[in-house]
């Protein structure tokens, strides 16, 4: 064991994501194409005495209530599991916007599992981590795993699909962000819209390696809301196509929106033009979370 373990926890975007129906339980049932990419949160879990202490940087960042928070919930869970106290100090360098679609919350808490896993030697399985991490919520299992992958079910029931060509992003995100449990209800208020299929067109895209046509199969059935309620969305959007993006789209409920380029100098001309509170220049990652 050691007494303290640094990580990066990596977000993600949705290259598709379709919904498909609504559970009796409240839950949606989707299918979405997920890609882990290099933006990224740091995360240092640090022996202590006693006790949970959460440090945030910088300072100002709504990660929601301590008792919310993701990392304190996977913190709680790992300790029931074990069956006993896990002191620690996590110190979360926040670079992951958050309400943006991104998985940053779900990256957090599967760095925290990982990192507790390896602080306190619990040897606990993938298997167990992706079964915990479930319970904090329906991204944690991906955000464990990472690189590229079919979800279904409420995202946690994952298959694995070939990488996407090389190739780099931009994304970029308003100063408004989006609650999902919102995003959803007037989704389901308006489901005569229909849906638009992009789960097998980008599934294709990724067997053939084909990244023209992976750009063009991007879409969100979610987007049509997230926009009507934050409309710089559509407009960031447009933006990234007009800069020569091969295809862009929303991540997850928005509202951060990314464009797909063939190289890093035509991503990082795109970039320097857009006027976003937020913007980052990525590339697609094979993992979830990476242990420094």
């Amino acid at each position: 064991m050691t007494d303290r373990v640094r990580l990066r926890a990596f977000a993600k975007v949705n290259y598709a994501l379709e919904v498909r129906g609504l559970w009796s339980n409240g839950y949606h049932e989707i299918s979405t194409i997920m890609q882990s990419i290099s933006l990224a949160d740091q995360v240092e879990i640090e022996r202590v005495e006693r006790g949970f202490e959460l440090v945030v940087e910088p300072e100002g960042v709504g990660i929601g209530p301590p008792e919310e928070n993701t990392l304190y919930r996977a913190w709680v869970w790992m300790g029931e599991l074990i069956g006993e106290e896990l002191p620690v100090r996590i110190r979360l360098r926040k670079q992951i916007p958050v309400e943006a679609g991104l998985g940053g919350g779900s990256a957090d808490a599967a760095a925290a599992l990982v990192g507790l896993n390896v602080l306190f030697g619990s040897r606990l399985s993938d298997a167990q981590l992706r079964r915990g991490g479930l319970r904090i919520g329906a991204d944690v299992p991906f955000c464990l795993t990472g690189g590229t992958a079919l979800g279904e079910g409420i995202g946690e029931v994952l298959s694995p699909l070939p990488a996407p060509p090389p190739h780099h992003l931009v994304v970029a995100k308003p100063d408004a962000g989006a609650q999902t449990a919102r995003i959803y209800h007037i989704y389901d208020e308006e489901r005569s819209r229909g849906a638009h299929p992009s789960v097998a067109p980008v599934a294709e895209a990724l067997h053939a390696g084909d990244l023209g046509a992976l750009a063009r199969a991007l879409d969100n059935d979610l987007a049509p809301v997230t926009k009507s309620l934050v409309p710089e969305v559509r407009v960031l959007e447009g933006e990234l196509q007009a800069s020569g993006s091969l295809g862009a789209a929303m991540s997850g409920t928005g509202t951060a929106v990314y464009g797909l380029f063939g190289s890093e100098a035509e991503a990082r001309a795109s970039a320097d033009g857009l006027q976003a509170p937020f913007v980052s220049l990525c590339k697609p990652v094979a993992r979830g979370v990476e242990v420094l």
